[in-house]
Parts: structure tokens; C-alpha cells; sequence
């Protein structure tokens, strides 16, 4: 498997999802900052021009959490999905809350130009960044994690995005300090091979 990941994006929740897994993958790094993103080699792979795109084979998959619940499905030993079909309802309602609400909010403060045109609108947007970033990380605080992890005593999918999505909160202005169960998950996430072994590849910053 080769996994087409930039720093500081989401693309590192699935990184430590295979890590997590014990799965053996080839990282492949997709230079943001040059724009690779948006030029033929990258778009003939995945022709969203986003990461992360995981290549099984002759297979390309797209968007974070369908490639992570298949790392899940293809390590059940690893147990990262609950057995209990509530629990895992609640791991992917978290997840489904972080693509399609959070990554918005935080998307707003450089990516404005997917929604608007007018540079007055794109700082509208940039101002309202931290408000929104916070109100969703008073959310996750209130809802998220229904013990040390989303779902309770063990690590699943759902951590891995959760973590890494809120590793965002202090560039949007969010301070970890006023969130503490979001502070302390942080902490414990970090404390985790996989995270360490991600950072040690260059992969989380």
C-alpha cells in the first residue's frame, strides 16, 4: 500500500491508522507548498487533487474515512472498530461531524476561494474562523469521547481523526488549554507509538 499524505492535513489520521493497525504501507509525500497537488501526476491518482489517497494495488481510495474503516476492515485483529453497533454508530457520528462541520470551519480560513469569489468575502470567512473552531471544539468536549477515547477504554478509527483534526485548534486560535478532556485525549494520543512513529517519518509536525 503507498499513502499519498501532506503534513499538517488530515492525510495523517490514516497514517496512524495503519500504524495502529501494524500495517506495512509506503509513505508518499504530496508537496502542498509546490502545488503538486493540482498537477497531472497527482490529479491521474487521485483527480480530487486532496489527500490522503491510499493505493492498494491497482485500487486508488479517497476521502479519510472510507480509507480508514478499510484499514480497519482489513486488520480486525487490531480492533479498531467496535463490535457494539452503537459504539461504532457514535465513532463514525464523530467522524462524519469532523469532515463535514470542523473540516469546513477550518478550511474557511485559506481555502475561502472553494466558496466565494470576492476577497472581502474570503476575510469574512478568515474572521470567523476561531469562533467556529471553537464552538466545535466545545462540542467535541461535550459529546466526543465517551471515556479516555470516542469510544470508551479503546482506540478506534475515530481517535485518529479526532486527534489529528484538533492538532489544527491552536493554529485557528483555539487554545487546547481551555478544553481539558480535548487536552488530555491530546496528550494520550501523543503518548501513542503510532503518533510517535508518524512524527519520527516526518509526517506530523
Amino acid at each position: 500500500m503507498r499513502l499519498f499524505y501532506t503534513p499538517g492535513t488530515v492525510s495523517i489520521a490514516a497514517a496512524i491508522a495503519l500504524e495502529e493497525a501494524g500495517l506495512t504501507y509506503e509513505p508518499e509525500l504530496v508537496n502542498f507548498a509546490k502545488a503538486e497537488q493540482t498537477q497531472p501526476p497527482y490529479l491521474a491518482i487521485n483527480p480530487k487533487g486532496r489527500v490522503p489517497a491510499l493505493a492498494v494495488g491497482d485500487t486508488i481510495l479517497t476521502e479519510t474515512g472510507a480509507i480508514l474503516d478499510y484499514i480497519a476492515a482489513i486488520a480486525p485483529e487490531a480492533r479498531l472498530v467496535p463490535d457494539d453497533p452503537i459504539a461504532a454508530a457514535h465513532m463514525r457520528s464523530v467522524m462524519y461531524y469532523l469532515a463535514s462541520t470542523m473540516h469546513v470551519n477550518h478550511a474557511h480560513k485559506m481555502r475561502g476561494h472553494r466558496w466565494a469569489d470576492s476577497p472581502d468575502s474570503h476575510a469574512d470567512m478568515t474572521a470567523k474562523v476561531t469562533e467556529t473552531m471553537t464552538a466545535s471544539a466545545q462540542f467535541l468536549e461535550d459529546t466526543a469521547l465517551l471515556g479516555d477515547y470516542v469510544c470508551g477504554d479503546a482506540l478506534s478509527i475515530g481517535d485518529a481523526y479526532l486527534f489529528i483534526v484538533c492538532t489544527w485548534l491552536p493554529g485557528d486560535g483555539v487554545a487546547l488549554s481551555d478544553f481539558p478532556i480535548i487536552n488530555a485525549f491530546m496528550d494520550r494520543m501523543n503518548a501513542r507509538a503510532s503518533v510517535q512513529e508518524a512524527r519520527a517519518k516526518g509526517m506530523l509536525r
